[in-house]
C-alpha cells in the first residue's frame, strides 16, 4: 500500500507541474496574440529564410558591358519562391528586373528604400528584401519582394532597459500566478487523499473511547487500512465481550468461594464460641469431636487458598518444579488409593489399570500428584454416587499416559471448552464440591509446566475422558503455562 501512496503523491505533483506549465503556455500564446492585434504580426518563421536568400542572390547576378542579367538558376529559385527582382544603380534608377510587378517604381529615393523594406509594399503586396552587389569601383542595390502572403515582417525597436522592468514585473506576476494555482489544486488534491484519513483517525478514536461498533467500507487507496481497522474493531469488541464474560464468571466465583469460606469459618466460630462459654459443659468426648470438626473446617480453608496461591503461581510462571526420577505407576497408584481411604469416597467405585509396575519418569511428585488428584476429585463430585471411575497409565513411546475415564453425566460441548479456565465451574457441580473451582485449572497448568498436554472427550450422558501426555524426559527450560 505505501507504493501507491507515494505514486498517488507523485502523480499528484506532476499534475500540478504539468497543469502550470500549460497554463503558462496558453498566457504566452495570449500575450503573443495581444502584441500581433495591437502593434503587428510577428515575423513569420521564414523571415531569416528570406533574407538569407536576399543575401545570397548576390552570386546569381551577372554584371558584363553588355549589361546585367540573372542566371537560370537565379530564375527558377524566384519563380519557385514567388519573388520578383529589381537591380539598382547607386542613384535608385532600375537597371534590370524580372517577374516585376506593373505596380513597382523604376526609381527609388533612399527613403522609399528604408520605407520599403520596414512595411508590406502596398503597390506590390510583396514584402521587399534589400540587397547588395559589388564590382570593382561600383555597387549595386537590388530589391527582391516575396509576394507570399504568410511571409510578414516586423520591425522592433526597443530599450532594454524597459525590456528589463517589463521581464522582473512579468516573472513575479508569473511566480504569483502560478503559485495560487499550484495550491488551489494542491488543495484539491489533498482533500481527495486525507478525506480517509480524517475516517480513519475518527475510528481510532471511537476505539480508544472503547466504541468498538466501528466499521468502514473498503475501498479506495486505504482500502487495507479500512480493511485491518475493521478487523480490529471486531477483535476488541470480541475481546471485550470475553472479558466482560471473565469478570462475570469472577464475580460468580468470588461469590461462591466467599460462601464456601463463610461456612467453615461458621463453624468453627460456632463451636470455638460453645466451648468457650462457661455457661457449657462439655464432655471430653465432646470436646474431641468439636476439635476434630474445627480441625476438618481449618484444613478445608487451608487447601483453598493453597489452591489461590498455587494457581497464581502457576500462572505467573514463578514456580519452581523439584523434579526427581519416580515410578509414575506407584505416584498414580498410591493417589488413588488416598483417596479411597478418604472416608466421604470410601464406597466409590475407582478402579486402577496399569500393563507395567515400573515407568520412571522426571516430574514433581507433589505437583502431579495434585493434578492427578483434581482429575479423580472432578470426576466424584461431578457425578452420582454409582459412577464408575477407571484410572489407568501406560507408556507410548517417549511419553506416558495417564487416563482418568468415568461413565458419569459427561460434559456438554459448550462447557467442555472451558472446564480448564479459571473460575469456571460446571453446571454438573454436586453437594460434594468444595473448594476453590481452580481444580481443573490447576491441574492444566501443572501439566503445561512439565512440557505435557491435557486432552478431553466427552459425550453428554455417557461419561467423559481426560488424557495427561506427560515427555519422560523432561527438558530444563522454562514452559508457558498459558
Amino acid at each position: 500500500m505505501k507504493w501507491k501512496l507515494t505514486g498517488r503523491y507523485l502523480l499528484s505533483v506532476v499534475l500540478i507541474v504539468v497543469i502550470v506549465i500549460i497554463m503558462n503556455i496558453f498566457v504566452v500564446i495570449g500575450l503573443n496574440i495581444q502584441q500581433m492585434a495591437s502593434k503587428g504580426p510577428l515575423l513569420h518563421s521564414q523571415d531569416n529564410s528570406a533574407e538569407s536568400f536576399t543575401r545570397s542572390f548576390a552570386s546569381e547576378i551577372n554584371v558584363s558591358p553588355s549589361g546585367i542579367s540573372i542566371t537560370d538558376n537565379g530564375k527558377a529559385e524566384l519563380q519557385n519562391k514567388q519573388a520578383w527582382i529589381q537591380v539598382l544603380d547607386e542613384d535608385g534608377r532600375l537597371l534590370y528586373g524580372y517577374r516585376v510587378p506593373e505596380e513597382a517604381k523604376t526609381k527609388y529615393t533612399p527613403m522609399d528604400i528604408v520605407q520599403t523594406y520596414k512595411y508590406v509594399e502596398k503597390e506590390t503586396l510583396s514584402t521587399v528584401f534589400v540587397g547588395e552587389k559589388a564590382e570593382s569601383n561600383y555597387r549595386y542595390s537590388y530589391l527582391i519582394g516575396f509576394k507570399d502572403g504568410y511571409l510578414q515582417r516586423y520591425v522592433l525597436t526597443y530599450d532594454y532597459r524597459v525590456i528589463g522592468q517589463t521581464l522582473k514585473t512579468g516573472t513575479l506576476i508569473l511566480i504569483a500566478v502560478d503559485g495560487f494555482v499550484a495550491l488551489c489544486i494542491a488543495y484539491i488534491f489533498s482533500k481527495k487523499l486525507t478525506r480517509p484519513l480524517h475516517a480513519l483517525i475518527n475510528g481510532i478514536k471511537q476505539l480508544a473511547h472503547k466504541n468498538y461498533d466501528v466499521y468502514y467500507e473498503s475501498k479506495g487507496i486505504y482500502k487495507d487500512v479500512f480493511h485491518n481497522i475493521n478487523v480490529l474493531s471486531q477483535n476488541l469488541q470480541a475481546s471485550e465481550q470475553e472479558r466482560k464474560k471473565l469478570d462475570q464468571m469472577k464475580e460468580e466465583w468470588i461469590g461462591n468461594i466467599s460462601h464456601d469460606i463463610k461456612t467453615p469459618l461458621a463453624s468453627i466460630q460456632g463451636y470455638a464460641e460453645m466451648m468457650k462459654d462457661k455457661d457449657y459443659q462439655f464432655s471430653i468426648e465432646e470436646m474431641r469431636d468439636y476439635a476434630e470438626i474445627i480441625e476438618s473446617k481449618s484444613l478445608y480453608l487451608r487447601d483453598v487458598i493453597e489452591d489461590l496461591n498455587l494457581s497464581t503461581r502457576l500462572k505467573n510462571k514463578k514456580i519452581m518444579l523439584h523434579k526427581k526420577n519416580v515410578n509414575i505407576v506407584s505416584l498414580v497408584r498410591n493417589t488413588v488409593i488416598d483417596t479411597l481411604n478418604d472416608a466421604r469416597y470410601a464406597h466409590r467405585n475407582i478402579d486402577f489399570h496399569c500393563n507395567n509396575e515400573v515407568i520412571n519418569i522426571d516430574v514433581d511428585e507433589i505437583l502431579i500428584r495434585r493434578a492427578v488428584g483434581n482429575l479423580i476429585y472432578n470426576s466424584i463430585v461431578h457425578n452420582d454416587k454409582q459412577v464408575a471411575i477407571q484410572v489407568e497409565v501406560k507408556k507410548s513411546g517417549l511419553d506416558v499416559w495417564i487416563c482418568v475415564e468415568d461413565n458419569g453425566k459427561g460434559i456438554r460441548e459448550e462447557e467442555l471448552e472451558r472446564i480448564f479456565d479459571r473460575y469456571y465451574r460446571g453446571t454438573n457441580t454436586g453437594e460434594l464440591h468444595k473448594g476453590s473451582g481452580l481444580g481443573m485449572a490447576i491441574t492444566h497448568d501443572i501439566v503445561k509446566v512439565h512440557g505435557g498436554e491435557v486432552n478431553v472427550t466427552s459425550q453428554l450422558h455417557h461419561g467423559t475422558r481426560i488424557e495427561i501426555r506427560l515427555p519422560i524426559f523432561l527438558k530444563d527450560k522454562p514452559v508457558s503455562t498459558g
